[in-house]
């Protein structure tokens, strides 16, 4: 079964070139004609890892030509999310799947609203990957996928391609715990890196100001029935900063090339649900109103 991945960005083409690589039939369904032209004059996907280099021809199509699809990797960022699934919602196959690799979390519901009684599939993933220019993407760091849906233990035949692929992966019918983790290490970091101007490993120089992020981390994920997701939280977090030192976030590099961040679906979600659950958490709505300050004084979208 093909495997069309929509957005290829850094994570979408990373999951792209290595199913390619693999043998396993892919398609890529890019954003209009002129991205689709620009794509087959470069000659496809290039995968950089160990500084080595592979190119991919990997076929590739716009969303209104693209179809029937059976397995859907819906890759881009979340704020894209809904638009996207939109877009290829008549070209959906009866019993389609769809896996969602978007940070933060509300993404996920829109998408569901998009397609309902779609058979869509959660992920959260750890691995480093950025985009060099438009179709070459770098793998930057191995890291781990968890898939799932919620109470769901019964995991699809199909993962056998993602271990033929090389990703390091794992079905868990906790996935909204594992989404709740990696929002709040994001949450904990991804915005201090931004707000500082500095690379993960650099954000020991704040020590405190990490700590009480964390803190009040774990008393929202509490708050919000999340007890696994708040588990040791600071010394993960400690941990990612030092095992991603030389790395950027997400967010930092989002801001610093001029991107739209992922803000209303980290810390912005973050916030909205301290106000449901009526959770006091100033040093968190502190930060997210200095990072909406330095957006707003930058010219970049605040949602």
């Amino acid at each position: 079964m093909t495997w069309h991945v929509l957005g290829a960005g850094s994570l979408g083409s990373l999951w792209a070139a290595r199913l390619a690589r693999a043998g396993l039939p892919v398609s890529l369904i890019l954003r209009d004609a002129a991205r689709l032209a620009a794509y087959e004059a470069g000659g496809g996907l290039t995968l950089v890892e160990n500084e080595h280099s592979t190119t991919y021809p990997i076929k590739a199509s716009t969303a209104g030509t693209s179809g029937p699809i059976q397995r859907l990797l819906l890759a881009c960022k979340a704020y894209d999310a809904e638009q996207a699934a939109r877009s290829v919602a008549p070209h959906l196959a009866e019993g389609a799947q769809i896996i969602l690799l978007q940070n933060g979390l509300g993404s996920q519901d829109a998408v569901a609203a998009t397609l309902p009684g779609k058979n869509i599939i959660l992920a959260s993933s750890t691995e480093g990957a950025f985009r060099q220019d438009g179709f070459r993407v770098v793998f930057a760091g191995q890291g781990f996928t968890w898939l799932g849906r919620p109470n769901d233990p019964q995991p699809p035949v199909w993962l056998d391609d993602l271990q033929q692929a090389g990703i390091t992966h794992a079905w868990t019918p906790d996935i909204l715990s594992k989404l709740w983790r990696k929002l709040a290490l994001n949450c904990a970091i991804n915005p201090l890196t931004v707000l500082h101007d500095c690379r993960n490993g650099e954000l020991q120089n704040w020590p405190q100001e990490v700590a009480a992020l964390c803190d009040e981390l774990v008393t929202l994920l509490l708050a919000c029935d999340q007890q696994e997701a708040a588990i040791g939280l600071h010394e993960d977090v400690q941990r990612v900063i030092i095992a991603t030192a030389a790395n950027y976030s997400s967010m930092y590099q989002d801001v610093a090339q001029g991107r739209r961040s992922e803000v209303s679906y980290l810390l912005g979600y973050a916030c909205n649900a301290a106000r449901q659950y009526q959770v006091k958490i100033p040093a968190l709505q502190s930060l997210h109103a200095r990072l909406i300050a330095h957006l707003a004084a930058q010219g970049l979208p605040l949602g």
